[in-house]
């Protein structure tokens, strides 16, 4: 395939059904390239034991690479953007992994990726009824974390403003890593406060924030009923939510306000919404599109499990800005039947694993 045929796949116009092989073999080529290829790849093509540009030519071919991702705890940003961007690149910002098995990694988000994203993701929320115009109060990191960024972005798009709680994850799993419980719920309490202020002084017509955020909102009485007055919409995200608590939050606390998932990770530069039904009575996610699909697999040989069966979630990311293949993620899934139009596996019952190449896994509050 020559160069120019791979622009013609990576640069389909956002709403294209692109076919996920031709997209593996377009990214192939376009940064493993000599004159179009990302630094951070093409330093490693001599370390592969296949070449890419001929051997990786189907989705089921990205088993092939190795991990690297744990690269990304220490690689210069520079060398993760192509070459074919000519010096060019539209950089939204730099982000982080949470960090909770080790150092965090790092990538990079373009502009040109953040349009495809959100393209998808507007999509989604018109599918789900997600309302327009209203404003949005979002209880989550900011920087070096995409969340602010990406929620700012779904306020902005939907024609709202974003109003933000910050928190910082990190130090909340610090204090339960040390056994500083009640230094953790003293920070989160504080979280609260400021959740309290904007919700009783502003217009809030969707709320976007983790598990243990709701989890902790829905104690208090005074904030339950400021977001059952205004709120339309509720999105949960960072850390899994089990099927209990989601049917305790939607059933009894918040009855009528639409309550959906939101599940993805940092290194894979994309997020899929939940879907509208439950799959055996769990949230179920689909692959969000052909540039960032999730797969299911045996934690042990690496071989996709079958539909039913639990393993360990892998995600895939294959864009003009970014290739990130065959990262395992720190979370298992029950594998669940895909819709026939969509690429990848499908998950559903997703959550932590105990430990991540050999660290315990502390979720915390995100």
């Amino acid at each position: 395939m020559k160069t120019a045929d791979a622009l013609a796949v990576l640069d389909a116009p956002l709403d294209a059904d692109v076919d996920p092989d031709e997209l593996v073999q377009a990214a192939m080529e376009w940064h493993f390239s000599p004159r179009t290829g990302t630094p951070f790849w093409l330093d490693r093509l001599d370390r592969l034991d296949f070449d890419p540009r001929t051997d990786v030519r189907t989705t089921a071919d990205l088993r092939l690479f190795p991990q690297t991702i744990d690269d990304l705890r220490h690689t210069p940003v520079e060398d993760l953007l192509p070459k074919g961007y000519d010096g060019a690149a539209d950089v939204i910002g730099v982000f982080e992994s949470g960090g909770t098995t080790g150092s965090p990694k790092r990538v990079v988000y373009l502009a040109d990726w953040m349009e495809r994203e959100m393209a998808q993701a507007m999509r989604a929320m018109d599918e789900r009824g997600y309302p327009r115009g209203v404003n949005w109060l979002s209880m989550g990191p900011s920087g070096p974390h995409d969340y602010a960024e990406l929620t700012g972005q779904h306020a902005r798009r939907r024609g709202g403003v974003r109003f933000a709680v910050d928190f910082d994850p990190r130090w909340v799993r610090r204090c339960l890593r040390e056994g500083r419980d009640e230094e953790a719920e003293r920070y989160l309490d504080h979280v609260l406060a400021q959740t309290a202020d904007v919700l009783a002084s502003q217009r809030i017509g969707a709320v976007q924030a983790p598990p243990p955020l709701l989890g902790r909102l829905a104690r208090d009485e005074r904030l339950v009923q400021l977001v059952r007055d205004q709120v339309q919409v509720i999105t949960w995200c960072g850390t899994s939510m089990d099927r209990d608590t989601r049917d305790l939050l939607t059933d009894e606390v918040f009855p009528g306000i639409p309550m959906y998932g939101l599940y993805g990770s940092t290194v894979a530069l994309g997020a899929a919404f939940e879907r509208k039904g439950t799959d055996d009575g769990d949230s179920a996610f689909d692959s969000p599109s052909a540039n960032v699909t999730y797969e299911v697999v045996d934690p042990d040989g690496g071989e996709p499990v079958a539909v039913g069966e639990t393993g360990q979630v892998v995600m895939h990311h294959l864009s003009k800005s970014a290739l990130l293949p065959n990262n395992r993620e720190r979370d298992v899934a029950r594998r669940v039947a895909a819709p026939a139009d969509r690429p990848g596996h499908s998950v559903a019952d997703v959550r932590p694993v105990e430990a991540f190449t050999g660290v315990p896994v502390i979720v915390g509050a995100y």
